[in-house]
């Protein structure tokens, strides 16, 4: 690649997958081929020639527009086309096409209720929800899908708005949760510690002066659980993330 004469003319590229980045009061943009700027970001795709679908600066990828030389050395100090390769495809943002974006969308709305389906429950009946209902809900709470740094954000955040709306009997499952600790501490702060935590004993066991627990506890109270067991030496472990049917332990 190296030192290249930019030409300030226009080429038509089709079905390009854009990086884009601004520098200064420039935009500058890489035409690539589609996936492999994600390998080349995740480090599996190495030679930047098998990324690039041509070796050009564009300010414009969608309208040709190549960047010139002095636009290059006004914005990166440097008309060297290898290291502003290097530096666009490291550092800039990846411009999805409407169909591209569309389908991360869906993806991203199809996990979202999955994640809800999993963790949350109807009160009544003990059984979790349909993504098809639970969208039904949130599409009744006008809820925006999009805009997510990951599903489990979002998922959390539409949680909370179903069970404070209840626009369907909903709440989250419970956590069950094995705690192991010496049973002289224990019996400290046993009255105080089944008030806090334990919405469900399940199970306790006492062996050698070491007692073992296993509890369903309310997934708000859970970092706190974790904060507490630290306090009092415990060795605590997650054996169900959402609990659907209370009292089958599963160990």
């Amino acid at each position: 690649m190296g030192k290249i004469n930019q030409p300030n003319t226009q080429i038509k590229l089709t079905n390009v997958s854009v990086v884009r980045m601004k520098k200064g009061k420039k935009r500058f943009e890489l035409a690539c081929y589609q996936n492999k700027v994600h390998d080349f970001k995740s480090g599996v795709e190495k030679n930047i020639d098998d990324v690039l679908q041509i070796n050009q600066v564009f300010m414009n990828v969608s309208k040709g527009q190549v960047a010139s030389s002095e636009d290059l050395k006004a914005a990166f100090n440097t008309t060297d086309i290898d290291s502003i390769v290097q530096e666009i495809l490291k550092k800039g943002e990846i411009q999805l096409s409407e169909k591209e974006r569309a389908q991360q969308n869906e993806k991203l709305h199809n996990e979202i209720l999955s994640i809800i389906s999993a963790k949350c429950i109807n009160p009544k009946s003990k059984k979790r929800y349909p993504p098809t209902m639970i969208d039904k809900a949130l599409k009744e709470l006008k809820f925006n899908f999009v805009n997510a740094r990951s599903g489990k954000s979002k998922a959390l955040e539409a949680i909370k708005l179903l069970v404070e709306k209840q626009v369907i009997p909903i709440a989250r499952a419970k956590m069950r949760v094995q705690l192991r600790m010496s049973d002289k501490e224990y019996k400290k702060i046993s009255t105080e510690f089944q008030a806090e935590f334990v919405s469900v004993l399940e199970s306790e066991d006492l062996k050698d002066d070491v007692i073992d627990l296993v509890f369903l506890v309310e997934p708000e109270n859970y970092k706190q659980l974790v904060e507490k067991s630290k306090q009092i030496n415990g060795k605590l472990e997650l054996l169900d993330t959402a609990v659907i049917q209370e009292g089958e332990t599963k160990l």
